[in-house]
């Protein structure tokens, strides 16, 4: 018993028929990739299934489409035209207008994180896929679940539809944000001034420093009307995780069939809509950084009137300065360009490295045969990370939803650095003394022989 039923449905039309359970499985893993319709679905099932000759997942099901004149009511409510009886080994229906997973089978219960094998167009292979879907995802046991929250889950949704950020995030809101916040310094022209012209100073610079993370800090944490109550840092965060397993998930999998898995169409909503990840987030937090700082620069050095005309000037300047920041090659960056970046993880892309471009000694006869692409003994692909540790050690630029994790961590991090000073302090001091040395986890993870001289 491996066949089901598969009934699928978007906000336009529902598919259904029976198909092997393995495929419908993989359904919910394509889930992921956050498809909005069913076509979005079927291009995200060819991360997990190969297809031959541009063949259709689908093609042995039956699709019916919604009579545009249907009552939005007929559609929530679930009174389509089929049957819900199972077949052989159970039924599965994958609402994407609702966003509700149904699995009354006895081939599998898939969930909403797991791991599925990629199949080559042939047979299932022994390549595992993890996934992992957003959390808004609703699964229930049954189909009669599955009608009865329907109507809810729609009507939740359409209260609080998806939309792209990014236009309030890096457009004139936020630039409007800086020039206001900069014009508003205390003391501004002389203070700044002085600061920017004691450069190696350490009391002008930390000043400097405290003003622009200041202003940072503000702008992430201030909620706002067009973000509908909710803070630029509170959007920035939404998705990060699930972002960031997709991408280390595509990473995997890229290593182990040596080609990337593909990526998501620009026109799909999970594109359109992206939330970010921890790659955009520290490059978000650069960018500030960047305009911040430029125009504490400028400010000094013009006479500035805090009237229309000059703010307006003044943003026009910034977005001069953003566009020239996110599209040309950053040294920070090892010379790639931010822009691409973005783009690049809004697509699910990972950032890959060619193995010569992971030597670390261009001298070394071990390390140019590693980075040979060509050698039987050169490495892999590799994959380059954004992690954000030069970010200040502050709640609003750290990667914790809420404070009180932010603070727990915090505490457990002291705790543990004075944990580690007093038994190393106790650990030199037995070493002075001649004493010996038992293995402690703190610095000796593997067991090991001290020699004393």
């Amino acid at each position: 018993m491996s066949e089901i039923k598969l009934i699928l449905v978007d906000a336009e039309r529902v598919v259904h028929g029976t198909i092997h359970g393995s495929v419908a499985d993989r359904c919910v893993a394509a889930l992921s990739a956050e498809p909005e319709s069913i076509a979005e679905l079927e291009a995200a099932l060819t991360r997990y299934i190969k297809l031959r000759d541009d063949a259709s997942c689908f093609a042995s099901l039956r699709s019916e489409i919604f009579p545009a004149s249907a009552p939005s009511d007929a559609v929530a409510s679930s009174r389509f035209s089929f049957d819900t009886e199972p077949w052989d080994a159970g039924i599965m229906s994958i609402d994407l207008a609702a966003r509700i997973v149904a699995c009354e089978s006895s081939y599998s219960q898939p969930g909403p994180e797991g791991e599925v094998s990629y199949h080559d167009g042939e047979e299932s292979t022994d390549v595992p896929i993890l996934y992992r879907v957003p959390e808004d995802w609703l699964f229930v046991s049954s189909i009669d679940a599955w009608q009865w929250s329907r109507e809810r889950r729609i009507t939740e949704r359409a209260a609080n539809p998806a939309s792209d950020a990014r236009p309030i995030l890096f457009g004139r809101p936020l630039l409007q944000f800086i020039v206001n916040a900069c014009l508003s310094l205390p003391d501004n022209s002389p203070r700044v001034a002085d600061a920017q012209a004691s450069a190696g100073d350490d009391e002008s610079e930390r000043f400097l420093a405290e003003q622009i993370s200041g202003i940072h800090a503000r702008w992430l944490l201030t909620p706002r009307e067009d973000l509908r109550g909710k803070s630029p840092r509170d959007v920035l965060l939404a998705q990060q995780d699930h972002i960031d397993f997709d991408l280390h998930t595509r990473s995997l999998q890229w290593s182990l069939q040596n080609e990337g898995p593909p990526c998501l169409n620009v026109n799909s909503f999970a594109y359109r809509c992206a939330g970010f990840g921890t790659h955009e987030f520290v490059i978000y937090y650069d960018l500030i950084r960047h305009l911040i700082g430029r125009l504490l620069d400028l400010l000094p050095s013009a006479t500035i009137r805090a009237d229309v005309q000059d703010v307006d000037q003044l943003i026009a300047t910034l977005e001069h300065m953003k566009v020239d920041w996110l599209e040309n090659p950053q040294a920070d960056l090892g010379g790639r360009i931010p822009a691409i970046i973005i783009d690049n993880e809004r697509k699910r892309l990972p950032q890959a490295l060619r193995p010569c471009d992971m030597i670390v000694d261009d001298d070394c006869p071990v390390c140019q045969m590693f980075g040979d692409e060509t050698s039987p003994l050169g490495m892999g692909v590799g994959f380059w990370h954004l992690d954000g540790s030069h970010m200040d050690d502050e709640f609003a630029f750290s990667h914790y939803k809420t404070r009180q994790e932010w603070e727990n961590e915090k505490r457990r991090r002291e705790e543990f650095n004075r944990e580690f000073d007093r038994r190393w302090e106790e650990r030199q001091q037995r070493i002075a003394r001649g004493e010996p040395i038992e293995r402690d986890a703190f610095f000796d993870p593997e067991p090991f022989e001290l020699e004393l001289e």
